[in-house]
Formats: structure tokens, sequence, C-alpha cells
């Protein structure tokens, strides 16, 4: 199994959000670049990135930072949040980003994915499905659609998106495990790679995602924590 280590950016500092209010965060470093080093000094393959600024704003709030993230690291990095447009994703994957991750937009501009996926090829567009109670939520988690998960995943599919992040926001740095079932039932959508994200708190999580299935995971806070002792070397033995 792959795991992603998660670095989120808001104010220029590395933080946590509990079940995505931007009022409750957890500060864990002042010096995101030097967290992301760390991670790939300890053997992650990738990093996962997400501008909650940008996320809350509709457009990058970070970029600077971000861009000396990827200049300094060797491993390739995955950026969400706040990504809206054609020239958006032009910039972070001239800038050296390995693939974006649109959220917000799969539900409101599908015609904008589409494009995506034919100007930059399904390998460096992923699509991040947010749910809430079942439903897709958007705009940093801010607001909640009454589009269905599936819905979503099975229509962006068609247009040609195979990669996907599911991420359950009640569970997003609560610590107590990923929506299991929820995750069984999407990767049983034929054409599609699916990477758990929200809950992951212990290496169990991890063997029971792996046993389910799921090939990669994103971990945040329970690395951060030390919950889950950054062993990617066994990860990958999963």
């Amino acid at each position: 199994m792959e795991v992603i280590p998660a670095i989120d950016l808001k104010e220029g500092r590395c933080v946590r959000l509990v079940r995505g209010e931007f009022d409750k965060e957890v500060v864990y470093s002042q010096q995101p670049v030097e967290m992301a080093k760390f991670w790939q000094n300890k053997g992650a393959s990738r990093l996962h990135l997400v501008d909650l600024d940008g996320a809350k704003e509709g457009k990058p709030q970070n970029l600077e930072l971000i861009q000396e993230i990827v200049s300094r690291l060797e491993i390739p990095v995955q950026l969400g949040g706040g990504i809206r447009s054609l020239e958006t994703i032009g910039l972070y994957l001239d800038s050296g980003i390995d693939r974006v991750i649109l959220g917000t937009v799969a539900l409101e501009s599908p015609d904008l994915v589409e494009a995506a996926i034919k100007q930059y090829g399904p390998l460096r567009i992923v699509v991040g499905v947010d749910a809430r109670e079942g439903r897709v939520a958007v705009r940093g988690w801010l607001e909640t659609s009454e589009v269905k998960v599936e819905d979503l995943i099975q229509a962006m599919n068609e247009v040609g998106v195979t990669t996907f992040i599911y991420t359950d926001i009640s569970r997003d740095g609560m610590l107590q495990g990923p929506d299991l079932e929820g995750l069984k039932r999407l990767n049983q959508i034929t054409g599609i790679e699916l990477i758990a994200s929200g809950g992951i708190s212990s290496l169990r999580d991890l063997e029971e995602l792996s046993r389910a299935g799921i090939k990669s995971a994103i971990v945040g806070k329970a690395l951060y924590t030390g919950d889950i002792s950054p062993d990617f070397e066994r990860f990958q033995r999963l």
C-alpha cells in the first residue's frame, strides 16, 4: 500500500482541521517546507498538499510556498484546494506539481474537468470526492450538495477520470477509523482507482484498507501524533 503523508496549508503553516472546520485547527509546524522534507526523508513516495486558504477562497493562496515545497523535494507532489480553472491547473502543473486534485469544479463545472483530462491526461487529474452523510461537499467543505457520492464518481469516470480521493468529512481529523464500508462499496465501481482519506488512525486501519482492495491512503493527523509510525517501507508490504 502507498501511504501518502498530508500537509494542509493555512496561512503559511502546516495545520490539521477537525471535521473540516476552519475554526478548529491544530498547528503542527510553522515550517511546511521542512515538514515536507521530513516526510521525504522518512521514505514517503509521494506528498499530498492541500491549500486550505485556496479551497475557501476559490483560487490559489499559498502559491509561492507550494512552489518552494515542490522545488525542494524529489518525490512527486499532488495538490488540491481552490483549483477551479484550466489556467490554475496549468499554473500548478507547470510549477512541478505531479497531479492536481479537483473538487468543487467536478460538481459545478464537469466540462472543465473533461477539458483538463483531454489536455493533460488522466494520470495528472484526480477528483477529490468529499462526503458528508453520503452527499458531496464543496467549497472547502463549507457547503453540502444534494448529489450522491456514487453519482459524482460515475459521472466523472464517464468523462475520463480514473483516480478518486474519497474523504468522509465526519471522520477527518478524528482518529476514529476510515469509512471502510463506504470505501468497499465505492471500490466496486469498475475502472477507477480509489484513494482512502479521512480518519485513518492505526496500522490496523491500513491493513483493513489493504484487505478491502484499497491500494493508496492519505494519512494526516495519525502520522503527526505518532498513532502511526512513519515506516513507509512497511506500508509498501501491506
